[in-house]
C-alpha cells in the first residue's frame, strides 16, 4: 500500500494540488482530443497527391502528440483527478477545512491533499506532502495505530484511532504532546488506478482535556458521595446492587472493592423479608415515587443495623422500574435520643418481622398498609402485582368470595370473625389461612380491617401425606391379613388337590377337572403374592443387578406385551450404579407398568424407559416428598397415553383400585408395584397429564459393596428357600426319606394333609396345634426329633419363641418355618445368629417334602 521510500515526495509531476489540477486535466483533455482528430485527418488526406507537405507536417506533429498523451495515460504517467474536484464548491471546502485530509490511491500515492493536512503534518509545501505512514514513521506509539488503518484502507473498511504525538510530529514547533484523530474510508472506485482512500486528521487534544476534567470532576463527586455522614445505594430491576457507597460498605461491614466486583444482591443485605418491602412498590407509568422504610440491614457477620431507608424509585412510560436511588440512615442515634422515636422504631421491626404476614385494607380490599412478609408472599402470587394493591387478588376466585364476606363482617363492625381457609392466586398451589378483624369505628374510613395471613401449604401437604400414609397402612395391614388366612386356605387346597393328582392317572375322566383346580388354586395364590407386595411382607430374595442388563433382559417379553402398535424405546444411562433388588420382583414392577401404558394407548403411542444416575446432591435439590437425600438409580417409565385424571391420581396405589372394566383387571397392578418398590427401600412417584400421557418415576437406592452384609446368617436355608418359589421343572431325585418330625400348625385340616403328605414319603411325624403341645411332645421323647416343621403365627406360643425354647435344649436343632407372611415379618423377633430354613405358604406337596429332605440333609 505504501510507496517505495526511493520514490520522490511529489510521486507524480503531473497531478496538481488544488485548483490548479482542474485547468491542467483540461488541457491534458484538449491535447489528447487534438491528436486523434490530427491522426484523423492525416489518414483521410495520405492518399492525395495534392496536399501540401507542411500541411501533412502540422497533422503528423498533432498526432505524434495525441498518441504520446494517449501512451502517457495507459501507462500511468499521467492521470485524471478525481470527478469530485471537478466541482468548485467541494473543492474549495475540502481546501479550506480545518480536519487535515489526504487522499491515496491503491498504492498509497498521494493524489490529492488539503492546506490543512500540509500543517498538521509540518509538509514546507505540495511537493513535500508525504503519506499518513511516512508523517509518523519511526514512532512506536503511533506505528501500531497507523498499521490498523493501513490494514482498513487495503479492505475498504472505516477506522478510527485516537494517538498521542509529540509537537514537532504534530507539526508544532514545540515538544509539547497533542491528541490526534486519524481517520481512513474508501473513496470509490477510479477509473484506472482502483480504490481511492480518504485519510484525514484532527487536533483533538482541546476534547481529550475537557473528558479529562469531567472524569476528575466526576472522580470527585463520587469520592464526596463516598465518604458522605449517610449511606447510598443502588438496586437495578435484577434485585443486585449496582452501587454502594463506602460509608454504608463500612457500616455492613463490606470490603468496598470486593463489592465492585458484583454479586451482592439486595436480600444480601436487607434482614427478613425486608427486601420485599422495596421491590413491592406499585408500578405507575412514568411516576417517580419515594418511600419511607425502617427495616434492618445486615451486616456480613449476621448482626443487624436499624436504618431508615429513603427509597426512590422511576418508572418508565412501559411500567417498568429503573434503578432506585436509597438513602440509608441509621436509627441507632434516635433510638437513644427520642423516647418516642425509639418506640415506634421498635414496633416496625415487632411489625416487619412477625413470621405472619399482616395487611391493612380498606372496605375494598385495597392494601392500606403492609408487612414484609405480606410483600414477599405477594410478589410470589399473580407476576402483575396485583396481590399488592388488593388483598382479594392474593387469593383465587374459587375461595375469593369467603375472603371477601369476612372483610364485609369486618366493616360492619363485627367481632369473632371465624377464620377463613382458602387457596391462593399464583401458577402453584398454595394455600392460606386469614384471621381477618376489624378496627375502632372512627378508623373505618381509611381502614376497615387488619388482616393476619398464615401460609398452611406444607402443613396441608403434611396432613394429607400423614392421612394417605394411615390409610395406606391400614389397608395394607388389611390386606396382609387377608392374605395370610387365603394362603393357609390355598395350602390345604394345593395339598389335597396333589393327593388326587396322585391318585389319579392322566386317563382318568376327573383328571383334567383335578388340573382345571390346581391351575385355579396356582393363579389364586399370584393375586394373594400381590396382595402380600402391596402389603409389603412377601419374602424377597434381592440380589446386586445391573438395571440396565436386566431391562435389556426384558426386552423381548416387553415388545411382546404391548403389540407392534406400541413403540419401545429404551435409553441407558451411563455408568449405572448397581442395586440390590429382588430380579423377579423388580421384573414384575415394569412388566406391570408397561401393561399399564399398553392399555392407556388402545391406537398405539411411545413407551420410554429410561434409567439415570441422581446423586445426593440432585435428590435433595427434588421435590419428591418423603424421599431423604442419597445416591440413587432412577428409572422412568413414560408413556403417550390418555394420562389420570388429576381427581383420582392419588388413589393409583390403593388395592383393588382400577378404572378398566369389570373382568379386565383386578386393581393390583399398580398397588403390586408400590409394595415392590417401597419394600425395596425405593420411592415412586407419577406425574400424569389428562391427554398427555404418564410418567412413572422409580428411585433406587445405590448399592455399595461396603453395605453387603456378612454371609447369610442362615446358613442352612439356600436350597430350601429357592425350592419354595416354584415347583422344580424337572422331575426331582427321590424324596422318600426317614426321620422323626414335629409338625407344628394351628389349623387343623392343613396339619392333617400335611402330616399325611410326610408320613406318604416315609418320615414319622408327630403333629402339635401350637407351641406349648409342640414343647410337651418334644419334652415326652427326650428331645429326639430330627426335624421341627412350624407354623410363625400361632396362639399361646408362637414359632419364634418356640425356637427359642427348643434351642436351649438341642442347639443343633433344625427348623423350617412356614408362614403366609414375609420371612422378614417374624425375623427380627429371633436371636441374632439363629439358624432356620423358610417356606411361604401356600406350597404344594412336592415343595414341602423337598424342603425337608434338603434340610434334613444340610450340614
Amino acid at each position: 500500500m505504501t510507496a517505495d521510500s526511493n520514490d520522490p515526495p511529489a510521486t507524480e509531476p503531473f497531478v496538481a494540488h488544488g485548483p490548479a489540477r482542474r485547468s491542467g486535466s483540461i488541457l491534458l483533455v484538449l491535447l489528447i482530443a487534438t491528436g486523434i482528430v490530427a491522426v484523423a485527418v492525416w489518414l483521410m488526406t495520405i492518399g492525395r497527391t495534392q496536399a501540401q507537405p507542411y500541411i501533412l507536417f502540422v497533422l503528423a506533429l498533432l498526432a505524434t502528440v495525441g498518441l504520446f498523451n494517449l501512451f502517457a495515460l495507459a501507462a500511468g504517467i499521467i492521470r485524471f483527478s478525481d470527478r469530485t474536484s471537478d466541482d468548485p464548491v467541494m473543492g474549495r471546502i475540502a481546501d479550506h477545512a480545518h480536519e487535515g485530509l489526504v487522499v491515496t490511491d491503491s498504492r498509497g500515492h498521494v493524489v490529492y491533499s488539503n492546506a490543512a493536512y500540509l500543517t498538521l503534518t509540518g509538509a514546507a509545501g505540495p511537493q513535500d506532502v508525504r503519506p499518513v505512514e511516512r508523517v509518523f514513521i519511526g514512532n512506536p506509539d503511533v506505528s501500531e495505530a497507523v498499521f490498523r488503518l493501513l490494514k482498513a484502507a487495503r479492505e475498504g473498511k472505516r477506522q478510527q484511532e485516537e494517538v498521542r504525538v509529540a509537537g514537532h510530529e504534530a507539526g508544532q514547533g514545540g515538544g509539547q504532546g497533542r491528541w490526534l484523530r486519524l481517520r481512513v474510508r474508501p473513496l470509490g472506485e477510479g477509473k484506472r488506478d482502483g480504490k481511492y482512500a480518504v485519510w484525514s486528521i484532527a487536533d483533538v487534544t482541546r476534547d481529550r482535556e475537557r473528558q479529562e476534567d469531567v472524569f476528575q470532576e466526576l472522580r470527585h463527586a463520587i469520592e464526596y458521595l463516598d465518604h458522605a455522614p449517610c449511606g447510598f445505594f443502588s438496586v437495578n430491576p435484577a434485585g443486585e446492587i449496582a452501587y454502594i457507597n463506602a460509608t454504608l460498605a463500612n457500616w455492613l461491614d463490606y470490603d468496598l472493592a470486593e463489592i465492585g466486583s458484583g454479586g451482592l444482591k439486595l436480600t444480601d443485605i436487607v434482614s427478613g423479608d425486608g427486601a420485599a418491602l422495596l421491590t413491592s412498590i406499585a408500578a405507575v407509568p412514568g411516576e417517580v415515587k419515594t418511600e419511607v422504610f425502617d427495616i434492618d440491614l445486615r451486616m456480613r457477620g449476621g448482626k443487624t443495623v436499624p436504618v431508615r431507608l429513603y427509597h426512590k424509585l422511576a418508572f418508565g412510560a412501559d411500567g417498568a422500574a429503573g434503578a432506585s436511588r436509597t438513602l440509608v440512615i441509621s436509627r441507632a442515634r434516635d433510638e437513644h435520643s427520642d423516647p418516642e422515636r425509639a418506640a415506634e422504631v421498635r414496633f416496625m421491626r415487632f411489625f416487619d418481622h412477625t413470621p405472619m404476614a399482616i395487611a391493612t385494607v380498606d372496605r375494598g380490599g385495597n392494601v392500606v398498609g403492609a408487612n414484609a412478609r405480606y410483600a414477599k408472599l405477594a410478589q410470589g402470587l399473580n407476576g402483575d402485582g396485583g396481590a399488592a394493591k388488593s388483598i382479594f387478588r392474593a387469593v383465587n376466585p374459587r375461595d375469593r368470595g369467603l375472603l371477601i364476606a369476612a372483610i364485609n363482617q369486618a366493616a360492619e363492625g363485627q367481632g369473632d370473625i371465624a377464620p377463613v381457609e382458602v387457596m391462593l392466586d399464583g401458577p402453584k398451589e398454595r394455600f392460606a389461612q386469614f384471621f381477618v378483624t376489624t378496627v375502632e369505628k372512627d378508623e373505618r374510613d381509611a381502614e376497615t380491617a387488619i388482616v393476619y395471613m398464615l401460609e398452611i401449604t406444607e402443613r396441608r401437604a403434611l396432613e394429607n401425606q400423614i392421612n394417605q400414609s394411615q390409610k395406606m397402612e391400614m389397608v395394607g395391614q388389611l390386606a396382609g391379613g387377608i392374605a395370610h388366612d387365603f394362603n393357609n386356605v390355598l395350602s390345604a387346597i394345593m395339598m389335597a388337590n396333589d393327593f388326587l393328582l396322585n391318585a389319579h392317572k392322566p386317563t382318568d375322566p376327573s383328571f383334567q377337572d383335578i388340573m382345571q383346580i390346581k391351575q385355579n388354586a396356582t393363579r389364586a395364590a399370584t393375586l394373594v403374592r400381590q396382595l402380600l407386595a402391596f402389603s409389603r411382607r412377601q419374602t424377597l430374595r434381592p440380589q446386586v443387578l445391573d438395571l440396565g442388563d436386566a431391562l435389556s433382559d426384558l426386552t423381548m417379553l416387553l415388545r411382546r406385551l404391548i403389540g407392534e402398535k406400541v413403540k419401545l424405546d429404551l435409553v441407558h444411562g451411563r455408568d449405572l450404579w448397581p442395586v440390590k433388588v429382588d430380579v423377579s420382583q423388580f421384573e414384575q414392577v415394569v412388566v406391570n407398568l408397561a401393561v399399564n401404558a399398553r392399555d392407556a394407548m388402545p391406537d398405539g403411542g411411545k413407551l420410554i424407559i429410561r434409567t439415570v444416575n441422581v446423586p445426593t446432591e440432585e435428590a435433595a435439590q427434588l421435590a419428591n416428598k418423603g424421599m431423604p437425600a442419597a445416591d440413587y438409580v432412577k428409572i422412568e417409565i413414560s408413556d403417550t397415553g390418555t394420562g389420570i385424571p388429576h381427581e383420582i391420581i392419588d388413589k393409583i396405589f390403593e388395592p383393588f383400585f382400577s378404572t378398566k372394566e369389570v373382568g379386565k383387571g383386578t386393581g393390583l397392578g399398580l398397588s403390586t408395584v408400590y409394595g415392590i418398590v417401597k419394600q425395596t427401600g425405593g420411592f415412586v412417584y407419577v406425574d400424569s397429564v389428562p391427554g398427555g400421557g404418564t410418567t412413572f418415576r422409580i428411585y433406587l437406592p445405590r448399592h455399595r459393596q461396603e453395605q453387603e452384609a456378612a454371609p447369610e446368617a442362615h446358613a442352612g436355608n439356600g436350597a430350601a428357600k429357592e425350592t419354595a418359589t416354584a415347583e422344580a421343572a424337572k422331575p426331582k431325585p427321590d424324596l422318600t426319606g426317614q426321620g422323626t418330625i414335629l409338625l407344628v400348625e394351628d389349623e387343623d385340616g392343613l396339619r392333617s394333609l400335611n402330616a399325611r403328605g410326610l408320613r406318604s414319603r416315609g418320615y414319622s411325624v408327630i403333629e402339635a396345634a401350637n407351641g406349648v403341645e409342640a414343647l410337651e411332645a418334644f419334652e415326652e421323647n427326650n428331645g429326639k426329633v430330627d426335624l421341627v416343621v412350624s407354623d410363625v403365627v400361632m396362639p399361646e406360643m408362637d414359632g419364634p419363641t418356640l425356637l427359642k425354647e427348643m434351642r436351649s435344649r438341642n442347639a443343633e436343632l433344625k427348623i423350617i418355618f412356614v408362614s403366609g407372611y414375609a420371612e422378614d415379618a417374624f425375623e427380627k423377633s429371633l436371636p441374632e445368629n439363629q439358624q432356620f430354613a423358610f417356606l411361604p405358604k401356600p406350597f404344594t406337596l412336592t415343595q414341602l417334602v423337598a424342603a425337608v429332605k434338603e434340610t434334613m440333609t444340610a450340614n
